[in-house]
């Protein structure tokens, strides 16, 4: 099983629709049992696929709980081999909780639930919120692979150091972990563009997806919709280019033989 955690601390560079489309493709496209974690107390991923609410478990019971199964929380999504770890507000509350309960490890709590569903999933994406808390950093020691998405603007390059740094201070906990990619994604064929692509393909410790998310209508539909990108509009740019991510990710990081 691989996770992969979605990750950046700015907002809007398209952490949840990557995460959601990326976990979609594995599952549908490639035939892989994907668990999709939902990792910000804004539940937007759990709303996507019509699994927020407070009547039944959430991450922040599996991060809390001493000795809570993971698998009371877990939830069948409407697509075949994806189920979600689904989250609410409730994850505010979970965050301080962690800092305050010295009992037992805090950044590790996520990393041992996911250790009960090795043999159910072969990946495991996480959608994360814009912070850097206790959940964050537990879906960092949970991780194999690190992507950051990132779109072309000053604020959002500024940050990118500060990740990579973050990710140098989790190798304590999981000295596994590695950054997969920075990811461009909403580009345009512009020239502040191009430029802020080649821009990022020559920072030193930032390895780079040659895939680039292409601004897209697509997108910005399917936080209404409630469709995966390649089941709205399978033959748009944003499909096209979130299919050849995938891809790229296999072809780099999971063996011929596969991950089980």
């Amino acid at each position: 099983m691989k996770t992969i955690t979605i990750y950046n601390l700015k907002g809007g560079v398209a952490k949840t629709t990557s995460a959601i489309n990326v976990a979609h493709i594995l599952a549908q496209v490639h035939g892989y049992r994907v668990l999709l974690v939902d990792n910000d107390k804004q539940g937007n991923t759990s709303k996507f696929f019509g699994l927020h609410d407070y009547e039944r478990p959430s991450i922040a019971d599996v991060l809390t709980a001493k000795g809570f199964p993971i698998t009371d929380a877990i939830r069948p999504t409407q697509y075949d081999r994806l189920h979600l770890l689904p989250a609410n507000m409730n994850l505010l509350r979970a965050n301080k909780e962690i800092l305050l309960d010295f009992a037992r490890p805090q950044q590790t709590r996520l990393r041992d639930a996911l250790a009960e569903v090795r043999d159910d999933y072969d990946f495991v994406i996480i959608d994360n919120a814009p912070d850097y808390n206790m959940s964050d950093l537990n879906a960092l020691v949970a991780s194999d692979h690190v992507i950051i998405p990132i779109k072309i603007d000053k604020f959002t390059f500024d940050g990118v150091q500060m990740i990579l740094e973050q990710v140098e201070e989790v190798r304590a906990f999981n000295p596994g972990i590695t950054v997969a990619g920075g990811l461009i994604t909403m580009y345009q064929n512009t020239e502040l563009h191009r430029q802020g692509t080649e821009w990022l393909n020559s920072q030193p410790g930032l390895p780079m997806f040659e895939t680039v998310v292409r601004r897209s209508a697509t997108i910005d539909r399917m936080t209404f919709t409630g469709v995966p990108i390649i089941k709205q509009s399978r033959r748009s740019n944003a499909a096209r280019d979130y299919k050849a991510l995938v891809r790229e990710y296999l072809r780099r990081f999971v063996p011929v033989s596969g991950t089980k």
